[in-house]
C-alpha cells in the first residue's frame, strides 16, 4: 500500500500544472530572446545623405548613398528605397552629410504638396533663424495706418530656404525678406497677408514650443 502511494504521489507532481507554466514561460523567454537577437542583427537598405542637403534641394537615388544599417524595427522613420520615388524627392528640411534621410526631412518630388514663397518679416529675424530651420510664420493683420490685429499663426513649421538681405535705399535695420517652403493648401492666404501689407513675422518653431517671440 506504501509503494502504490508513493506512485500516486510521484505521478502527480510529474504532471502538476505549475511544472508546465513554468515550461511554458521558458520556452516563451527564450523564443523573444531569439526574436530579439534576430532583429538585432536585421539591415535594411536606407538612403544617407552624401553631402549636405539643403532646404529646396531636389534628390533622385544617384544623389545618394544607399547603405544596409541596423535600424532596429524603425525602418519607417527614413528614407528606403521603396520611399523614394523614380522622379525623386524634395528636402524640406536640410540633411547633413553622412546622416540617415528622415522621411519628415523630404517631400514629393517639384513640390507637389510645398512651394517657395518670399515674405518680408518685421522685426528682424532672430539669429538662430538659418536656412533649413523650422519655423512658423504669425500675422498680424492690417487694419489701418500703423494699426495691426493682434498676431496669429498663418503657417506652421514652414521650412526656411534662404534670407535674403535688403540692401539699396530701402533697406532698414528691422526689416529683411525670407524664402519660405509652405503647403500650398496655404500659398493663397500668404500672398492675401503680403499684398494687404499686414504684420508678418517669423519666429523659430523651438522658441515658440517655449514661449519666446
Amino acid at each position: 500500500m506504501k509503494k502504490s502511494v508513493d506512485k500516486s504521489t510521484r505521478t502527480r507532481l510529474w504532471f502538476d500544472p505549475r511544472f508546465a507554466i513554468g515550461l511554458v514561460l521558458v520556452v516563451a523567454s527564450v523564443a523573444g530572446v531569439a526574436a530579439i537577437v534576430t532583429t538585432a542583427d536585421r539591415t535594411s537598405g536606407v538612403y544617407v545623405a552624401r553631402s549636405t542637403l539643403a532646404v529646396g534641394d531636389h534628390i533622385e537615388a544617384g544623389d545618394v548613398n544607399l547603405e544596409q544599417v541596423r535600424l532596429g524595427g524603425t525602418e519607417e522613420r527614413y528614407v528606403t528605397p521603396g520611399r523614394l520615388p523614380q522622379e525623386g524627392l524634395l528636402v524640406i528640411r536640410t540633411v547633413q552629410a553622412g546622416e540617415l534621410i528622415p522621411v519628415g526631412a523630404v517631400g514629393t518630388r517639384g513640390g507637389e504638396s510645398v512651394t517657395s514663397v518670399v515674405v518680408s518679416v518685421r522685426p528682424a529675424l532672430a539669429e538662430s533663424i538659418v536656412a533649413g530651420s523650422a519655423v512658423d510664420v504669425w500675422a498680424g493683420k492690417k487694419t489701418g495706418p500703423s494699426q495691426f490685429d493682434p498676431p496669429g499663426v498663418l503657417v506652421p513649421s514652414a521650412s526656411v530656404v534662404r534670407i535674403i538681405a535688403a540692401t539699396g535705399l530701402m533697406a532698414t535695420a528691422d526689416a529683411q525678406s525670407v524664402e519660405i517652403l509652405v503647403p500650398k493648401t496655404l500659398v493663397g492666404p500668404v500672398l492675401e497677408s503680403v499684398a494687404n501689407g499686414d504684420a508678418i513675422s517669423v519666429v523659430a518653431v523651438d522658441a515658440a514650443l517655449s514661449g519666446e517671440q
